[in-house]
């Protein structure tokens, strides 16, 4: 009996500092930047250990009012048209790629905005059921600390946009010699249009394909009603 209450007590104190630490984190991104994520650092480690490749981390953290509105607009347009809408999931979107799994059928994943930005900011890359719970977990508490305007904030500040490339300011400086705040339509379409893969795709260099999804995004972006984020 002793062992068992002593396991008892070791699994509620792991779960209370679980609690504590998860919550806290999620409190303290609300208000600062975040410095660095677990991809950010996978990364890093993949490049120290190729030898052909070198250390490369470019990222500068800016607040959204010093980024085009066309950035989130093209970021919407492109991943998560109801991100203004949804509580952090995708409800409708879910049970399609549900049913076309169950078919068989290879389909892209649902995936919301909140979604890829607690993965990015607290996770680690990957599928299993663990790691999706976690993602779950911690999209329900951006959406109810940080609320959109944050979440969109950090979301173009800390995701993946080439080699060693991270958030809208980097990617604007890096393909177009230009801030986030100075960045067209066209320039923002094209910018979301490699996010699928960032490593693969440049929006300076873009193949016939991404030009392609640039259209797509634009002709998104004309059709959704104008998004204000606070700039």
């Amino acid at each position: 009996m002793k062992i068992l209450r002593r396991i008892f007590r070791f699994t509620l104190k792991l779960v209370l500092w679980f609690f504590l630490i998860t919550i806290g984190l999620t409190v303290l991104y609300k208000f600062v930047p975040v410095p660095i994520t677990p991809l950010m650092v996978i990364r890093l480690y993949e490049q120290a250990v190729d030898k052909e490749k070198s250390l490369k981390l470019y990222k500068d953290w800016v607040p959204l009012g010093k980024i085009s509105k066309n950035a989130p607009q093209a970021v919407i347009a492109s991943e998560d048209q109801k991100f203004l809408d949804h509580n952090g999931f995708d409800w409708d979107e879910m049970k399609k790629v549900w049913e076309s799994n169950k078919q068989g059928k290879k389909v892209r994943g649902a995936s919301t905005i909140s979604q890829q930005t607690a993965k990015n900011v607290f996770l680690w890359p990957g599928r299993n059921l663990v790691r999706k719970g976690l993602e779950a977990y911690f999209t329900f508490l951006i959406e109810m600390i940080w609320g959109k305007e944050r979440i969109m904030t950090v979301y173009l500040n800390v995701i993946e946009m080439g080699e060693g490339i991270y958030g809208i300011e980097a990617a604007a400086q890096h393909n177009f010699k230009k801030p986030a705040e100075k960045l067209n339509r066209n320039e923002a379409a094209l910018i979301a249009a490699v996010l699928p893969n960032p490593r693969r795709w440049s929006p300076a260099r873009p193949t016939p394909y991404i030009l392609g999804r640039q259209v797509w995004i634009l002709r998104q972006m004309n059709n959704l009603e104008q998004v204000e984020m606070g700039v």
